[in-house]
């Protein structure tokens, strides 16, 4: 998890504004102990470090005003603890005193933006992978983030796949999908030899696949993003069922100790179930929000994503990619899941 970068001097702390689209600053003597609110505050400012840190887009730093007193002095830093926040090397917010619902509201807004400001493309989208380089296909929620980079993928099971298709993880790769470069909208969409069956998953004997996500660490939950980007029938042309479908009918099922069979899950009340729309799908990214209902998703620790059926005729449905948008929490032992809190009923 990021921490807080240690301010040594004015030059770094110059070079830091040139090199982050967003730098947020506690400026504080928490180090002092005559200084109780600055160490009231700082473990809330240290977890928002640890869930909002992404590398030159949203950058989290401390200043020991008695240390650094040129900062402190061009900053007029004359409240304990003062948090300033930054935006492309301007000073655009400041919360002054230990006040963590502000500090919590200011940052997380624009963290969230500044999500969204390195899209360069349309609905959140941007270029390029790893952590302020996610691909995403939709827009993230305002006052959450991308948190997909804490799905423990070396957890997930993935039951009806279609073998010849991609694994499970691929649908957690932070680059865009391979579909939208081959433009699938031409014609069916024939992949090259190298990105053939490697960046897509397939359901198998029929339309259902059953996914289990463990985290890494608790969550809060607010969306799911799905991307499918089946190719599409070029224009004049009847319907082929053998193409596969985007997902229709959705149920998900939070903390669960493991996946669920199929058989299981129609005996189980899911947490929620979505059914999407063609309205839904964002027809430039084939991206839909799956918008849950935030108080049934808190202390999250695994969900299982079940989609019961799609789109179409066919017997197959696609899946491009999964981000999920929210917040995180205390970190998780992964050498032995816990169910916590199922909801049977």
């Amino acid at each position: 998890m990021a921490k807080p970068v240690e301010i040594s001097s004015g030059r770094q702390f110059s070079s830091l504004l040139d090199s982050s689209r967003v730098v947020v600053v506690d400026c504080d003597l928490v180090y002092a102990d005559w200084c109780g609110p600055c160490k009231n505050v700082a473990p809330v400012y240290e977890q928002l470090a640890a869930q909002l840190s992404r590398p030159k887009i949203v950058t989290f730093a401390k200043v020991n005003v008695d240390n650094q007193t040129g900062i402190a002095e061009t900053y007029e830093i004359t409240a304990m603890p003062t948090f300033l926040v930054f935006k492309k090397g301007v000073e655009v917010s400041r919360v002054r005193g230990a006040d963590p619902k502000a500090l919590q509201d200011t940052i997380k807004k624009i963290a969230a933006e500044a999500d969204s400001d390195s899209s360069g493309g349309f609905g959140g989208e941007s270029s390029g992978t790893g952590n302020g380089g996610t691909w995403r296909g939709a827009e993230l929620a305002r006052g959450y983030s991308d948190v997909t980079e804490h799905v423990d993928t070396k957890g997930l099971d993935l039951l009806n796949r279609d073998s010849d298709f991609g694994e499970a993880r691929v649908l957690f790769d932070l680059g865009k999908p391979s579909a939208l470069d081959l433009d699938g909208a031409k014609g069916k969409g024939k992949a090259t030899d190298t990105q053939k069956k490697t960046d897509w998953v397939e359901s198998d004997t029929d339309e259902q696949l059953m996914l289990y996500i463990p985290f890494n660490m608790t969550m809060k939950i607010h969306t799911i993003q799905i991307t499918s980007r089946p190719p599409r029938v070029p224009e004049g042309e009847d319907e082929d069922d053998e193409l596969p479908m985007r997902p229709k009918t959705v149920r998900i099922y939070s903390n669960r100790a493991h996946n669920l069979g199929f058989d299981e899950a129609d005996d189980i009340t899911p947490t929620q179930e979505i059914e999407l729309k063609q309205q839904d799908w964002n027809e430039e990214t084939g991206t839909a929000r799956l918008e849950l209902r935030f108080v049934k998703f808190q202390n999250v620790t695994s969900l299982v994503v079940f989609i019961v059926d799609g789109d179409g005729e066919s017997e197959r449905v696609r899946l491009d990619r999964i981000r999920i948008i929210g917040e995180t929490g205390e970190k998780r032992e992964m050498g032995k899941l816990e169910k916590q809190g199922d909801d049977d009923s």
